[in-house]
């Protein structure tokens, strides 16, 4: 069997309207990120999802629960979903950060994490999500590090093409996670 991911980054931020990398600092939704969260439940009520889960950082919590106002599905929060740690650069200007990327594969922020780290924290959850919620499908709220976690460990891409050239935002993503599938070691 397998579980069944759909992914949705967090909607918009004051930060992200900023110009402003949120990192590891918690972040508000926007009016216009509100707006997105309502459109997020309206798009996702209805595809039999067992359960949402979300990083712990308030944006994504913020827009899970305007999502599911009511608390159907379940919505879980998990420290391992978070953003990558920009370290002293959280709360920075965007364009610093992604003019480093590249560069952060292996060798941490100042201060933060690299995000290499980021696939190994995606790749712990996603070992836990095949034992408890096989043959299930779920929602992930979280950020465009995770995404592209999830875009190394179940599609196959590599890391450093996904930081030098970053995909477009959509409206959500699709993957399936294999519950036989095995570790992932070597180059993502």
């Amino acid at each position: 069997m397998a579980v069944e991911i759909i992914y949705e980054t967090h909607s918009t931020t004051t930060d992200n309207e900023a110009g402003t990398a949120t990192g590891w600092f918690p972040g508000r939704l926007s009016q216009q990120g509100r707006r997105q969260a309502r459109e997020l439940g309206e798009r996702r009520r209805s595809g039999d999802i067992a359960a949402v889960f979300t990083s712990d950082l308030q944006r994504a919590v913020e827009t899970a629960r305007i999502a599911f106002p009511d608390g159907r599905p379940p919505i879980h929060q998990d420290s391992r979903l978070r953003e990558c740690d920009y370290g002293e650069l959280n709360g920075g200007p965007v364009h610093l950060i992604a003019a480093q990327r590249v560069r952060r594969i292996d060798d941490p922020f100042p201060g933060g994490q690299s995000y290499r780290q980021v696939v190994a924290a995606t790749e712990a959850f996603l070992h836990d999500l095949a034992r408890h919620w096989d043959g299930r499908r779920i929602l992930l709220i979280a950020h465009s590090a995770n995404r592209w976690a999830l875009d190394c460990l179940l599609t196959g891409a590599r890391l450093h093409d996904l930081l030098q050239d970053p995909p477009s935002w959509r409206a959500g993503w699709n993957y399936t996670l294999p519950a036989d599938r095995p570790a992932q070691p070597g180059e993502h």
